[in-house]
Order: C-alpha cells, then sequence, then structure tokens
C-alpha cells in the first residue's frame, strides 16, 4: 500500500509560552475513506503582534510586501484593529474588530505557520476576564470561517435570496447582523492553516498542518495563545464549529481539556458528523443507506416529488425513521440472500419514501447514494437537486449522468460570500493582503491525514475516522460541559438520523445524556441563509450561551 510522511505534532508548553514538538510519522493513505470526505463538507503559537487591546489600524500591506531580488521576505505577524458598534436588542454595542495574523512555532522557536483571525470584543466592558469567549469555524477540511462568520454570528450578514433561490451575481449587500452574538459572547473567527489568509512559512508546508490531530493540536496553540495574551483564562468558553468542525470540536475540547486542563462550558455542533463510517458509502457498510432514507424522504417531500405527498412534514419523517431502522434494515442485512419477490415489495416501500420509481430502486440493489439520489430525483425535470439544501436544484447537463455534477445549492451563494469577506476584509476591517483569501480549498481534503489517536489508544484495526470517544472522555472529565446539536432537515450532507444514532450510541451516562439538546430546522447544512431559520439558529445559541455561562 502505498504511503506517505507527515509532520506530526506533540504539544508542550514551557512557562507560558506553547510550542508546537514536531516528529515524523508514516501513515497509509485509505483512498476509500478520502473520496468519502471528499463528498461529505462543502470544508500558535506565540503571539509577538501586539495585544489586542493596544492594536492600532494598519493596512497590513507589509506582510505581502515583494522581497528584493532573489531573497525570500522574512514572515511576521500583522494586525489591524478598528472600532464599530452595532444595534442588538434595542442597545447599541460598542465592539471591536481585530483582524491578525499569528505565529506559530515549533520546539526550536522557528515560525511554521502564520494563522488568520477575526477576534470580535465589546469594548465598553470593565472586565472581559470572565465574559464568555467563542471559538468559531467551519469545517472542510479547507473551509475558511466565512460561512459561519459572515452567514450567522458575526456582526455583518452578506444578504443572499433565501433559498430556492440562487443569489444573483454582484453588487451583493452586506448588512448589520441583528443576530450577532456580541450582545452574550466575544468571538473568534479561525481560519486553519491552508484557509483565508492563513499558511505555513519558513520551512514547513501546509500539508504539514493538514490532519485530524496535526489540525487539533494547531488550532490548541493558537486557542491557548490567545486566552494567555488576551487575559481570558477565567472566560466562559466555547467551541462552535460546523460540518468536519463539529468533528474538529469533539477532538479538540477533549485534547485542551486532557492536555492543558482548559475546561469548556459548552459546544455547539452545526450540521454534525462524529463517525465518518456513517457517511461513507463503501460497500459491505449498509449503515449510510439506512442513515440518508430519512434525509431522501424530505427532500422528496420539499420538492414535491412524492406521488402520495402527506400535509406533515415532521410525521412523515418519524415514518422514514422507523421504517429505515426496521424493514429497511433488516432487507439490506440479507444482502444477496434477499429474494426477489421480497425485493420487489421492498422497492415499492422506499419508492413512497424517496421518490424514486421502483424500477430504479430494483437496478440499484436498493442501494443509492447520495450523488446517485440527487442526481436522479429530479431527472425527469432536468434538474440536480442540491446536497448542502435540497431546496436548491440547478439545470443538469448530462440527464443520463450517474451521479450528481455539482451541488446547486452551493454555487447559489458561493460567489456572495467571497465577494463579501474579501471586500469586508479590505474596506471595513482595513486588513489589505495580496494573498487570495481562500474561502474552501479542496487541497488539505485531498491530502488530509485521517489518522487519529483515539483516547484509550482505539483499536488494533483502523476503522472509519471518529471521533465519538474523544466527546465522550471529554463529557465524562468535565462534566458540567454541554453540547448543544443543530440539524437541518434538508441537509443531504450530515443527515439528522445519522447524528441522532450517533449521538444514541455514545451510551452516555443518563446524567451526561441530558446535556446533549438537540435544535432542528426546516432549512440544509447551512440553516443559517434562511432569515427565518437564522433567527431561530441565533436565538437557540444565545440562550445556550448563557445558559452553560451560569
Amino acid at each position: 500500500m502505498k504511503s506517505f510522511r507527515f509532520l506530526g505534532a506533540a504539544y508542550v508548553v514551557v512557562g507560558e509560552t506553547p510550542r508546537l514538538q514536531s516528529s515524523l510519522v508514516t501513515l497509509p493513505v485509505f483512498a476509500s475513506v478520502v473520496l468519502a470526505l471528499a463528498l461529505i463538507f462543502g470544508q500558535p503559537a506565540r503571539l509577538s503582534a501586539q495585544h489586542e487591546k493596544e492594536s492600532k489600524p494598519s493596512d497590513a500591506k507589509s506582510a505581502e510586501a515583494k522581497p528584493a531580488e532573489g531573497k525570500e521576505p522574512e514572515p511576521k505577524e500583522e494586525s489591524s484593529a478598528t472600532d464599530h458598534t452595532i444595534r442588538l436588542g434595542g442597545q447599541t454595542v460598542p465592539y471591536k474588530a481585530t483582524a491578525s495574523t499569528t505565529f506559530l512555532k515549533n520546539d526550536k522557536d522557528e515560525p511554521t505557520a502564520l494563522i488568520f483571525s477575526i477576534a470580535y470584543t465589546r469594548n465598553d466592558v470593565k472586565d472581559a476576564s470572565t465574559r464568555p469567549l467563542a471559538f468559531i469555524y467551519n469545517g472542510g477540511p479547507g473551509s475558511a470561517s466565512v460561512w459561519l462568520h459572515m452567514g450567522a454570528f458575526g456582526p455583518r450578514r452578506v444578504v443572499t435570496a433565501n433559498a430556492p433561490q440562487p443569489t444573483p451575481p454582484p453588487p451583493y449587500k452586506v448588512e448589520d447582523n441583528a443576530d450577532c452574538l456580541l450582545d452574550k459572547t466575544d468571538m473568534v473567527f479561525i481560519d486553519p492553516v491552508g484557509t483565508g489568509y492563513s499558511h505555513a512559512v519558513g520551512k514547513a508546508q501546509n500539508k504539514d498542518f493538514w490532519g485530524v490531530d496535526e489540525d487539533v493540536k494547531s488550532l490548541a496553540q493558537f486557542i491557548l495563545t490567545y486566552v494567555t495574551r488576551n487575559h481570558r483564562w477565567n472566560s466562559p468558553k466555547f467551541l462552535i464549529g460546523e460540518s468536519y468542525g463539529t468533528f474538529r470540536s469533539a477532538a479538540l475540547s477533549h485534547y485542551l481539556q486532557h492536555t492543558n486542563h482548559m475546561d469548556f462550558n459548552g459546544i455547539v455542533l452545526v450540521s454534525s458528523v462524529l463517525d465518518v463510517g456513517t457517511l461513507s458509502f463503501n460497500t459491505g457498510n449498509e449503515m449510510p443507506y439506512v442513515f440518508s432514507l430519512p434525509s431522501y424522504a424530505a427532500a422528496a417531500w420539499i420538492n414535491n416529488m412524492l406521488k402520495d405527498r402527506p400535509a406533515d412534514l415532521e410525521a412523515f419523517l418519524d415514518q422514514a425513521r422507523q421504517f429505515a431502522s426496521t424493514e429497511y434494515l433488516a432487507a439490506l442485512m440479507k444482502g444477496s440472500r434477499l429474494a426477489d419477490a421480497d425485493k420487489l415489495e421492498m422497492a415499492k416501500k422506499l419508492s413512497r419514501f424517496t421518490g424514486l420509481s421502483e424500477d430504479y430502486l430494483v437496478k440499484a440493489n436498493l442501494r443509492v447514494s447520495l450523488p446517485q439520489f440527487n442526481a436522479e430525483l429530479e431527472r425527469s425535470k432536468g434538474l440536480t437537486t442540491g446536497r448542502y439544501d435540497a431546496r436548491f436544484t440547478g439545470p443538469t447537463y448530462d440527464l443520463l449522468t450517474e451521479q450528481a455534477e455539482y451541488d446547486p445549492s452551493y454555487s447559489a451563494v458561493a460567489g456572495a460570500f467571497t465577494a463579501a469577506i474579501n471586500s469586508y476584509l479590505r474596506e471595513d476591517l482595513k486588513f489589505n493582503s495580496e494573498r487570495t483569501y481562500e474561502i474552501l480549498s479542496y487541497e488539505p481534503s485531498r491530502n488530509w491525514n485521517w489518522k487519529h489517536t483515539v483516547p484509550g489508544g482505539g483499536s488494533f484495526f483502523p476503522g472509519s475516522p471518529n471521533v465519538e470517544d474523544d466527546l465522550i472522555q471529554a463529557m465524562l472529565s468535565n462534566n458540567h460541559l454541554q453540547v448543544q446539536v443543530e440539524n437541518g432537515l434538508f441537509d443531504m450532507a450530515t443527515p439528522f438520523f445519522a447524528t441522532e444514532w450517533t449521538m444514541d450510541h455514545l451510551l452516555l451516562p443518563a446524567s451526561l445524556r441530558s446535556h446533549i439538546h438537540f435544535d432542528y430546522y426546516t432549512a440544509g447544512h447551512m440553516m443559517y441563509l434562511n432569515d427565518a431559520d437564522h433567527d431561530k439558529l441565533a436565538a437557540n445559541v444565545r440562550a445556550f450561551i448563557t445558559s452553560a455561562s451560569k
């Protein structure tokens, strides 16, 4: 089997200065897992820059100054701090926005990367040391934090068309976000290496940070440095991640609590996946078909592809859950032993829930992967169904294609978010860089090291990437930790039924099981793209932060 060498990292603390200790490990590349992850998500460090409170606006051009001929420029940290106000809940909230790059350094005190982040801190608070602090990021792996930043929780929000309409080309509008979380918590939006403006420096390469454990250790170092330099050790702390960001949060919370004794008050999982196996349509793995069925039913319902469409979506999805976990699972478990007559009968029942023809389901052997479903559901209309959000559709070029050619729900908003963040950084935050701001790069996911050191050592045999044990240990060691799980019913990328199954099978004691809270939205992966669901999400997260901070 072909293998690659990755730069691992062991975390050490010298005094108050966090550092990374390099180590080389040889890891096998599991092609099926990497391919599955590529389909799932749309997705320091010593701080020698001035203290956040002392930062002054800068156009940050010096970081991109051209080197003298034949000489590489010395990497340096840059920071731009600007003051703003926003109206939240009938009151004017003043705040400081600090856009900056922060060094990651190895055990030799050599810079290895610059992490780009944007911190929002309320500046009318006399003592911020006990004010809640949320670290926020998206997923991918390979996604910048722009989606949660300018779509959900930041003080400025890009205006997009409500589903199922795609957002028209520029000019785009950016407006104050009335649902910004600043009235409840300060926020730090983080772009991991290879996303946003974050990149490796010196002798390091971006891929040195592309891996489950490598990613966790780099973000842990950044968080430790931020908390130390800004005197926020006593602040209630939260992790908020979306998609692969939820996978990251489970591992990151355990790592920081176990290694550095940094306890968290709460974790918000937006469109969650903790076990990649629940989403991997590999031969012999029947569970992803079971977990996806209720999402297929939701997609067929919202797009009017059911012969006898019920009026009550919630009741219909309850029926889909029950059918998927009983009759359908039993049929799949029989494999090739399933009789032809039983296969025909099962195809008829599946058609009622999915809107797919009985003939197609029989030919598919009752097993339809997500890319196949998105291509087939509305093929008769010449349309492809959205993966991040099934409410979005787009024209299909090749009407004979087996799998979806693209995701209409991503292309509907990608241009708006890209233009918005680039304009906002330069015009509002005065952070001018000639680098390309990577909102979603596919390079990290293609080169990701999925090997993960599981708490307790794990099994001798490798399995699908899984961080359930990390979350279990984080909740056991910190039995006050609260977890809020946000689910979009029309999210095809991270199906809600898979998330429910995952949380139910953590097998936590009853006292801790009650610490996991579920919210549902008639929306997709990025439920905040619809105004009503955006308001609901913000209200739920705001209430969660208030409750968990007590």
